[in-house]
């Protein structure tokens, strides 16, 4: 089993009130995280993020590829495709090596299969602009029970075909084990034998999306699956913390790593 490598997603980890977002980045350096994450790039201050990631030795492990429309309709292609151009330059300046998709709502009235054909076009085109640039792109399934009703791709079973018939190695999957749980997914069923198209793992309990432990998902048993089935990618920890005790978060962080290297 390889060592897993944590990165934290600082729109919910290390905020404080009215603070400054690359203060975050300091907080998350300080707590022993080597990676952090965070949603869009367009409300972010790039060149000052660079700086303090730099100076803290802490990488960029991804951010979302905008502007989030519904690839599920042909009509935004060309916008979306225009906004990844962009999304790439950011991704290439700050070292980030995955830039996270979403599909985007399912369109009401029309035909599902006709809309995963659109999905897989629009990835297609993605591949060709990322091909050669080191950056990936991740196609996340979202749950539709809690958090995203009217989401289109909410089956990781389905976001595995989808990658499948895309074909391209520049374009994966986002596996995030909270909204799995959501969905009430059988863990091992879902994933076997596609581990190699899993890009990135974001991590929650569930119910709650709190840190590990405040569920009753057996987050530790699954990582440690995914490891030992050679998943090789970061783990995100994407959740609300119950706690802004930044040491307690570094002790979770400490505590989660033990727990997985544990026999």
């Amino acid at each position: 089993m390889s060592k897993p490598e944590f990165s934290a997603c600082l729109e919910w980890l290390f905020a404080e009130p009215s603070d400054v977002f690359v203060d975050r980045i300091s907080r998350a350096a300080e707590a022993g995280f080597s990676a952090f994450e965070f949603w869009l790039w367009s409300n972010k201050d790039i060149d000052s993020m660079f700086s303090v990631a730099e100076e803290h030795d802490i990488a960029v492990a991804g951010c979302v590829a905008e502007p989030m429309v519904p690839l599920t309709d042909p009509a935004n292609h060309e916008r979306w495709l225009a906004g990844l151009e962009q999304s790439i330059a950011v991704a290439k300046r700050l070292r980030v090596p995955l830039l996270i998709a979403q599909a985007g709502d399912e369109i009401q009235g029309a035909d599902r299969r006709s809309q995963a054909e659109a999905l897989v076009i629009a990835l297609r085109r993605a591949a060709e602009m990322l091909s050669g640039t080191g950056v990936r792109l991740g196609l996340e399934p979202l749950n539709t029970r809690v958090d995203h009703p009217g989401y289109f791709l909410d089956s990781t079973s389905e976001a595995f075909e989808v990658i499948e018939k895309v074909g391209r190695a520049e374009v994966g999957i986002v596996y995030d084990l909270y909204h799995s749980a959501v969905m009430d997914e059988p863990f091992e069923e879902t994933l076997s034998g596609h581990v190699d198209k899993i890009v990135h793992v974001h991590v929650a309990d569930h119910p709650g999306r709190h840190e590990p432990g405040s569920g009753s998902v057996d987050l530790v048993r699954r990582l440690r699956w995914l490891l030992d089935n050679h998943y090789a990618g970061r783990i995100g920890f994407e959740f609300k913390p119950m706690t802004t005790d930044h040491q307690a978060l570094a002790g979770m962080r400490a505590d989660f790593e033990r727990s997985l290297a544990a026999v």
